[in-house]
Order: C-alpha cells, then structure tokens, then sequence
C-alpha cells in the first residue's frame, strides 16, 4: 500500500556503476507511484556528476561522506563529527520515506535508521538491524529484482524491468571522435575483480571475428586496465582501437548507445550498455549470472562459466570464497561468444543501427 503524504524519498545507493543500474527500474517504480515526491539518492560524487542534468527518476544527489561500511574509501578514514553533521541535515531535511537499496544491512541500515525518516525500508541479513519494512537478504537473487521488492515495501509496484539511461547531446558529442566513420563494436575485457576478467586473448578472437563483419572494433578500459586493453589489441590480427582512459562516464555511455554490440565482463560497461540501449554479450560467471544478467534476451546474451572450485587451490568457492584472485570464468568458451555476437548483428538490432 502506498503511503499518504509523501513529499520526500531518500534511497541509499552509494556504490558502483553496476549496482546503481540494477536500482534503476525500483527508483522508476518509485517515480510511477509518487510523482510529486522529490527522490534524493544519497550516493557518491560519480553519481553527482554522471547524472546531473540527464532525464531519470531522481530528482537530486546527496553525497554520502566517507563511512565505514557505506562508502569506504581507500586511504580516507570516517569523521564522526562530518558524519553527524551530515546526519543532522538529512534529519532537517523531514524524508517521508527512506530506503536502504545498498546491501544486506550490516551497516546501512543503521545509516539509514539515522537520517529520521517517517518510514524505512530495505533489505535485511541475519543478525543486522532491521528497518521498519525490510525483506531477507539472500544473496542469490537477481539485483533488479531485490530492490523492486523493497520499492514494492512502501507500495511502488514495477513499471519496468531493464534498466534504462538516457543519453545526452554532451555524451554524443565527447563519444563523436570515436563514433565515426562506419559502423563499430566494442569490447571491454577488464572488470573490477580479477574472478570476472576473460583472458586477453579471447577477446582478441572475438574482435577478429567482429572485424571480419566490416566492423571497427573498440577496445575500452580505465586506469589500470591500459595492460589489458594492449594485451587484447596486441594479441588481434585485425587493427583494433585504443579508448583506455578517452572518455568521461557520460562520453562511454554516448560510445556505447552507437555501438553494434558490445562484449564485455561482468562488470559496470557491460550494464550500462545495456541500459542505453545496445546489444550486448557479456561473460559470467555462473553465481554472478543469477544476480546481474540481463533478464531479457531479445538484445543481450550471457555466456556463462559453470567453474567453482579454485583453479588455483581447488577449494569449493560458491557461499565462501578462497584467497586467490584467479579467473574464474576463462573457461566460458570463445565460440559461444562469438556466435551470440553474430547472431546479435544478424537480427533486428543490427539493421536499424547500421543504417543510423
């Protein structure tokens, strides 16, 4: 049931571009169900800044200060007394309705317990402290769903269930240099955890086999991904194009809203492709595919690694998890991939963009 009165929502979401995607459709839901209520995400300064300006659910970002457990930040410790400041004006502030839609609620729930709204909500692990709404926090579940039933808490039911960006004429225009002449693919071979990361040399089969349907093929990464992105270039028969550190968040959402498809990790690329619209193929890992594939199939294809014992020390790594840092997903096999991408680029999809 919809609560009356509602004039202020804040969600907690200060995490990765990944986990704000799979928010996306419970912060619509939210919209749908209290269109005069401003939403507040509270969140990091990337999410300040990437969604400044652009169409969406949310009216205004807070950024969270450093805390521990919410936003932790190497190298930078929690001040108490900026937290409390903090606090003290998120209470003035009188939110109506506030969610945890950040993780299983060991220290978010307390944080969101702190801002002093009328009503809570979110998700709960064991033994963490639990909110004035709250449903159990069973990690495998797919992510859109979990934060569309915490939105469903305060009675905001699904208006939609794929995650969706709008991309902006300054995102276009950063993107442009990349984005002519001819039509392209992109792949994106490196991931935040190394467990995510499919070796160098199959993308460069993949980019092979792209560049042999007449596309240019892009090769995208940030910051330490540069070895990565020159190992797949490198590794390529075909010319292949550098944009390791090219673009803002918003000019690779702009790269990625032209591209013929895109091939990527399990990571934050790979999902916001998605949400602007591009056909994708991403490599999963089999726990990672229940909870952040795409639940569509008309434009995105996940190939799935079924490893889970360590390749390095054979442990089982499912509920629990061994120390090394290994790929996990190196076996998902290239001639899978390959055909998912070829198939995208022989249906529908591919027309109305090459023809764009």
């Amino acid at each position: 049931m919809r609560e009356a009165g509602v004039e202020r929502i804040a969600v907690l979401r200060a995490n990765a571009v990944g986990d704000f995607l799979f928010c996306v459709p419970a912060l619509d839901a939210l919209r749908a169900a209290y269109p005069r209520a401003e939403i507040t995400l509270l969140a990091r300064p990337w999410h300040a800044d990437f969604l400044a300006g652009r169409p969406g659910p949310v009216d205004r970002v807070v950024v969270v200060p450093p805390a521990h457990g919410v936003r932790d930040e190497p190298g930078v410790t929690e001040n108490p007394a900026g937290l409390e400041r903090f606090f003290r004006r998120m209470r003035a502030e009188r939110f109506d309705l506030a969610l945890q839609m950040h993780g299983g609620g060991r220290w978010s729930n307390p944080f969101v317990r702190r801002l002093g709204a009328r009503v809570t909500a979110g998700s709960r692990a064991a033994e963490t402290a639990p909110l004035d709404r709250w449903i159990p926090y069973v990690y495998f579940q797919p992510e859109i769903a979990r934060w569309l039933e915490i939105a469903g808490l305060v009675g905001a039911s699904p208006v939609t269930l794929s995650p969706s960006v709008t991309v902006v004429p300054r995102d276009v225009e950063e993107a442009a240099p990349l984005t002519a002449p001819g039509p392209f693919a992109v792949l994106h071979p490196g991931a935040g955890a190394p467990r995510r990361r499919w070796a160098p040399e199959h993308f460069a089969e993949v980019g092979d086999a792209l560049a042999a349907q007449r596309l240019r093929v892009i090769v995208t990464g940030t910051g330490g991904e540069r070895r990565i992105v020159d190992a797949v270039c490198e590794a390529m028969r075909a010319p292949a194009e550098r944009a390791c550190d090219a673009l803002s968040l918003g000019g690779l959402a702009g790269l990625l809203a032209r591209a013929a498809v895109v091939v990527s990790n399990d990571s934050g690329p790979l999902h916001l492709a998605a949400a602007v619209g591009a056909p994708t193929v991403g490599i999963f890992w089999v726990g990672n595919l229940v909870n952040g594939a795409p639940l569509t199939r008309a434009a995105h294809r996940p190939v799935a690694s079924f490893r889970v014992d360590c390749p390095v020390c054979g442990r089982r790594n499912v509920e629990t998890s061994c120390e090394h840092d290994a790929s996990f997903v190196d076996d998902a096999p290239v001639g899978e991939v390959v055909d998912a991408a070829l198939e995208l680029l022989g249906g529908v999809a591919r027309g109305e963009r090459l023809a764009g």
